[in-house]
């Protein structure tokens, strides 16, 4: 009866949501792992929360002009999805970049309620974002897209309603264009509007580091749970954005050895461990290609093109660059090659079939709506500095970053063994987030 429930839900989503396949996978694994929590709360099924969960509260789609500087117009799409307010105000990422549709945001925004959820701070799931490219685009065009940007979406967002951030292709000086624009329109400097500013204008320390710092912080702890640790340990990070370049960071600090990362030209192999200034300079400052790293590094570094960087043999792997970027095939490689651990620093970067490959193999795998909430937990901490005007230290933000990472952790183990799953992580994140925001739309009558 549960198992036939569940399918007329899933497909009632299929139906009412066509084409947004992304959206469909995240769906389905949250309902795969939440069967024995109706059995056990059927206060949740009589009142059709999941059902409420798996629709938005609110869509906005709208266009976005703007002339580059040839003054050529062009006209792009906007989107931002409100999913659910039920623990607070709507928070997550706007992601510029050209794979951008409704079921990318969709997909995210869905992730995001149960991510924010599990960092036990008053947040609520949101996303939103545009299939804008700022990659080629001169520091004006990007300017004048936010600014048109923001001059729709400034309506439907506020500290208490809904909190934008960050995502792929929107960083610090995204941000700032953005908060400009809203300031200019509303003639108010409310600073809690959006997460991921400088720090000269309302930004919180570790803030641009909190995802990758949160993702090794999660994998430290499944080791540690493991009687093991980062040291020594051989490991491949993919990606060589904000995310990877400071989960690199911080594995290194841990006593990990990052051998390899990629970009969408293919992977860099350097035995030696990667050269974290280096590859700053070329990925932060010269926004150039991880080809140039490995013509700068020396004889010893491989750049390969157009592969997938899960070829490289590794004891742990972080996943940080994209969706679905792991697939079946990768994970059974990979567990061949000796990967004990895997920890997702981006949104679902393993398909269903891998994640299947890696539980049934005994890996440890933290599910990103865990292992990278370290960057919306931040953001929540920037929200809670702006909201009393002030300020915190780097090390007392990263003490706190630390903290709820090992919370999220042990919440996770504590509930899959609970219900009969031990070291499964990914229905440990699931049930526990969906517990949460379930309770709070039963308590406040969200029905």
């Amino acid at each position: 009866m549960l198992h036939e429930k569940l399918s007329s839900i899933y497909d009632n989503v299929l139906r009412r949501n066509p084409g947004e396949i992304e959206f469909h996978q995240a769906v389905r694994e949250v309902l795969e792992s939440v069967g024995p929590v109706l059995g056990k709360h059927p206060e949740y099924a009589e009142s059709k929360i999941i059902e409420r969960i798996c629709e938005p509260e609110r869509q906005i789609i709208f266009r976005v002009p703007w002339a580059d500087d040839s003054g050529e117009v062009h006209i792009n799409r906007g989107f931002r999805v409100e999913f659910n307010s039920a623990l607070g105000p709507y928070k997550g990422g706007l992601r510029f970049h050209p794979s951008v549709y409704l079921g990318i945001v969709k997909f995210l925004g869905f992730e995001q309620i149960f991510k924010n959820s599990l960092t036990g701070l008053p947040i609520g799931g949101g996303k939103g974002g545009s299939d804008f490219d700022p990659k080629g685009r001169s520091e004006r065009e990007v300017m004048r897209f936010c600014q048109s940007f923001m001059t729709e979406l400034y309506r439907h967002i506020g500290e208490y309603t809904d909190v934008p951030a960050g995502d792929i292709g929107v960083g610090g000086r995204e941000v700032g264009f953005l908060f400009g624009q809203y300031k200019r329109i509303t003639n108010r400097f409310e600073s809690g509007v959006i997460t991921g500013k400088g720090l000269s204008y309302g930004g919180a320390q570790v803030r641009t580091e909190a995802t990758g710092y949160g993702c090794a912080f999660f994998v430290e702890e499944m080791l540690r749970a493991r009687g093991t640790s980062f040291d020594g340990k051989t490991v491949v990070v993919s990606g060589s954005g904000n995310v990877a370049v400071y989960a690199i960071e911080k594995v290194e600090q841990l006593g990990g050895r990052v051998v390899a990362c990629s970009d969408s030209a293919g992977y860099v192999v350097d035995d030696k461990g990667i050269d974290l200034e280096l590859l700053k300079q070329i990925k932060q400052v010269e926004r150039g290609r991880l080809e140039t790293y490995a013509a700068r590094r020396g004889d010893h570094v491989a750049f390969v093109p157009g592969r997938s960087v899960w070829e490289v043999p590794c004891e742990v792997a972080m996943p940080s660059a994209t969706q679905n970027e792991i697939t079946g095939r990768d994970a059974a490689k990979m567990v061949e090659t000796g990967c004990v651990a895997v920890g997702e620093g981006a949104n679902m970067p393993t398909t269903p079939e891998g994640i299947k490959i890696f539980l049934e193999a005994g890996v440890a795998f933290g599910p990103g709506k865990a292992a990278n909430a370290g960057g919306v937990a931040t953001s929540a901490l920037e929200m809670q500095q702006n909201a009393s005007r002030d300020s915190w230290t780097f090390e007392t933000t990263e003490l706190r970053l630390r903290e709820i990472m090992r919370d999220i952790h042990g919440r996770c183990v504590e509930t899959a063994d609970e219900y009969g799953m031990p070291g499964n992580y990914v229905a440990g994140a699931n049930i526990d987030g969906f517990r949460r925001v379930a309770d709070a739309m039963l308590s406040l009558g969200l029905i």
